[in-house]
């Protein structure tokens, strides 16, 4: 990357991936022993995406694409709940969510849309494929910097087929909508 007229130029093809930044699932709790549960952070620690701009620049012709390997979520925090998360805990969620997507459970985003704001970031629009089955999704993006960027959306479980975690016969249950979290630097690919 390098600077055109003070601006910071960002055409061209960007490499993403747990080297240059972050992904995290936020879940929160309901039902009748929602207090005995945690809210919690989840990493996906494998994973990649593809950010490409035209040489001239112009955010709105811009393409991404990340596809993310859940079978590698790791937790890394849970709040709330009547005692404080172990690492059985931790190993138990994990294992619960690796039942819940089945073996092999990989997301993918295509950016069909992108709309910048004036005041920098915007929105990217795509196709989310989780579980087989393709909705639209909406990132909202913000600047974190040169180059740096937050993005933040919610994933509905059910809208592809999955069935939120619950247990104590139903008493604990994970809230449908899960939040997604990304914060990535862009670094020059190849190709």
């Amino acid at each position: 990357m390098h600077t055109v007229g003070g601006v910071e130029d960002i055409s061209g093809n960007h490499a993403i991936g747990p080297e240059s930044g972050r992904i995290l699932l936020r879940t929160g709790r309901a039902g009748l022993a929602a207090r005995a549960g945690h809210d919690l952070t989840i990493e996906v620690t494998r994973w990649s995406a593809q950010a490409t701009v035209p040489g001239d620049g112009a955010l709105e012709g811009a393409t991404v694409t990340a596809e993310l390997d859940l079978t590698s979520l790791a937790v890394t925090e849970g709040t709330g709940g009547a005692k404080p998360l172990t690492d059985k805990d931790r190993k138990d969620i994990e294992g619960n969510a690796r039942k819940a997507l089945g073996a092999g459970a990989v997301a993918r985003f295509e950016s069909s849309k992108i709309i910048p704001s004036p005041a920098g970031g915007g929105t990217i629009e795509g196709t989310l494929t989780l579980n087989g089955q393709s909705r639209p999704a909406r990132l909202a993006v913000a600047e974190a910097g040169p180059g740096r960027f937050r993005a933040t959306a919610t994933v509905k479980q059910t809208d592809f087929g999955i069935t939120p975690f619950s247990g104590f016969f139903g008493a604990l249950k994970l809230q449908d909508e899960i939040g997604v979290e990304v914060d990535a630097g862009l670094a020059r690919g190849t190709g």
